[in-house]
């Protein structure tokens, strides 16, 4: 049973957006090999909505705030038939730009079914930030399908293992952040932040038009790198003492450097926004079947010409990133994310982020569930409100990297972010290639 309680303030700022602009839910995207009937999903979304507090959650507005409140309706399941497979891209931008009736429940799901190939479906689950990151969503789809592969065997649960409600993130931050010291501490990171801001300046994307935030939606780009590829990437910033997390930043800040043709100046200044976990970051540690909005980033600032060495901007950004992360500032700018946001969505038609990036890494869930196969899994969060930046949200699955980026629009246009995410593998291969 859920106890009802006041949302985080990063979690009320996740619902502020949904209902601004309908943004920053997390759309995961499951490529299945085998037939998922659409009566077997729906039992299997039952039994998994049974299991987890938050999905039996709506949020309410009261007392000049948001509450997390049982009385959720079932999960909204609809099935969608197209005739070719690369039409699933069309209905995750559908998803990407229709909020989440958080009044009624915070998850809803799609299949996708084609008539090209009736062995091949999609399911999409659109998640609310409020409850759910990358790795908890991504943990989600693992959960369904299994659920799909115990009823399709005759193996129903009679007592689901219900999981615990977990208490509020104030309550599982380090100590040292909590209280007045850590008030305290959250105003000079803040402070530290706006004066980065002025000082640096950074170089960012022009935005192409200028509309209010209501009207803008997100547009979504897709990308892979092929096993081979994407193993001699990991072999390589071994090499070169770096992350995967750092190469595929430098290579997002190299393609914009070139989109905005940036002259050979002294102070070139970009920045790099790094979305980071926090469930391994708290005592007790958090797995990712636990719902909830446990991430957070890292601003960096990066001075580089167009003509700089790649490898020692990916050190540089890993170096700042791990800075970063040994301060407190990730669990500081989750705590202020609602400030933050605020103040950016004053300035709508500018941007203070060059690019930005989530990536989980190696998803580690099963890809066997009996007669269903998981070909690929990815995610994509809503951009819309948030103009201006190049971003992308990356996993990598059975050995292939998938690349999601994601934009808001017009204020980028969909040729422009095909050409950014061009010039980016482009810019990363070839690195890779003169190592």
């Amino acid at each position: 049973m859920l106890k009802n309680r006041q949302l985080a303030a990063h979690e009320q700022a996740m619902e502020i957006l949904n209902n601004l602009a309908a943004s920053f839910h997390i759309v995961t995207i499951s490529r299945i090999k085998g037939i998922v009937g659409e009566e077997l999903l729906r039992q299997a979304l039952d039994v998994t909505q049974s299991r987890h507090p938050l999905l039996n959650s709506r949020i309410v507005a009261k007392s000049n705030s948001f509450w997390f409140e049982t009385g959720a309706e079932k999960i909204p399941l609809s099935v969608v038939q197209k005739q070719q497979i690369e039409q699933w891209e069309e209905v995750v931008i559908e998803e990407l730009n229709q909020k989440i009736d958080s009044d009624r429940n915070l998850l809803r799901v799609t299949l996708i079914n084609f008539e090209e190939d009736e062995n091949t479906c999609y399911l999409l689950t659109t998640i609310h930030h409020a409850i759910a990151d990358a790795s908890s969503s991504i943990q989600l789809h693992s959960e369904i399908l299994t659920n799909c592969q115990n009823i399709a065997e005759g193996k129903i649960e009679t007592n689901v293992n219900r999981l615990t409600q977990l208490p509020s993130i104030d309550k599982l931050i380090p100590k040292s952040i909590q209280g007045f010291t850590g008030q305290i501490g959250n105003i000079v990171y803040l402070l530290n932040l706006k004066i980065q801001l002025l000082r640096y300046q950074p170089i960012t994307l022009i935005f192409e038009k200028n509309i209010p935030l209501e009207s803008r939606s997100c547009g979504m780009v897709h990308r892979k790198l092929d096993p081979e590829l994407t193993t001699r990437l990991l072999d390589v910033c071994r090499q070169q003492k770096t992350t995967v997390q750092a190469a595929l930043g430098a290579a997002m800040l190299f393609a914009v450097a070139k989109k905005t043709n940036t002259s050979q100046i002294k102070n070139n200044y970009f920045s790099f926004r790094s979305s980071v976990s926090l469930r391994l970051r708290l005592k007790p540690q958090l797995n990712n079947e636990d719902l909830g909005a446990i991430a957070s980033a890292i601003l960096s600032f990066h001075n580089f010409q167009i003509n700089d060495n790649f490898w020692d901007l990916a050190r540089d950004i890993k170096q700042k990133l791990e800075k970063g992360l040994a301060s407190g500032s990730a669990f500081r700018q989750m705590l202020m994310f609602k400030t933050i946001m605020t103040s950016f969505l004053k300035s709508p038609y500018q941007s203070a982020v060059s690019a930005a990036l989530t990536n989980i890494g190696r998803i580690n869930i099963p890809h066997n569930y009996g007669q269903f196969e998981l070909e690929e899994i990815s995610f994509v969060t809503a951009q819309s409100a948030f103009g201006g930046v190049f971003a992308a949200a990356v996993s990598t699955f059975r050995g292939k990297m998938l690349l999601n980026f994601m934009f808001s629009q017009p204020s980028i246009s969909k040729e422009t972010v095909q050409i950014l995410a061009s010039d980016m593998i482009s810019i990363l291969t070839d690195n890779l290639v003169q190592v």
